[in-house]
């Protein structure tokens, strides 16, 4: 089968979404993300993820992978994190996962990122071994985060 991962486009939202609400249903979250909200947030103006898709045959979508830009300012190091990397089940094994993170690490190489990042839960062993496997060095701590919850409802 013949797989072209490529950014993702408007017709890809509706393919796009069921595999988001997919991941997050896996990880026990309950999605609440809609169609409208997802092409301003991939595809609008200022599109908040970067999101390349791997696409089968007749452009149907086999997963996907979404990236989102991170730096610090003072020093003008520029990366990604990535935020989701899924797979659909019938696919797994089949080296598309590592073909995704292959594709993704030239987004970012493109963009003139100098790392990307990735987070696991921290009983996901499995997981944390496939990142392992791919080049991905494991940091262990984590310093102090701070959230503000701003209300206002999304646009």
């Amino acid at each position: 089968m013949t797989t072209n991962i490529r950014p993702v486009q408007e017709k890809d939202l509706p393919q796009l979404h069921h595999m988001i609400c997919a991941l997050a249903a896996h990880h026990g979250d309950v999605p609440d993300i809609n169609p409208s909200h997802l092409a301003r947030d991939v595809l609008g103006m200022a599109p908040w993820f970067h999101v390349l898709v791997a696409a089968g045959e007749r452009d149907c979508l086999l997963g996907y992978t979404a990236l989102l830009p991170r730096g610090q300012l003072q020093t003008g190091v520029r990366g990604m994190d990535m935020h989701h990397l899924f797979v659909r089940d019938a696919h797994r094994g089949s080296g598309l996962g590592c073909a995704l993170i292959n594709a993704a690490i030239t987004h970012c190489k493109n963009l003139r990122c100098q790392g990307i990042t990735v987070g696991t839960h921290p009983e996901n062993a499995d997981a944390a071994a496939f990142y392992e496997r791919r080049g991905f060095i494991r940091r262990d701590g984590s310093n102090p985060r701070f959230l503000m919850t701003l209300d206002q409802p999304p646009t």
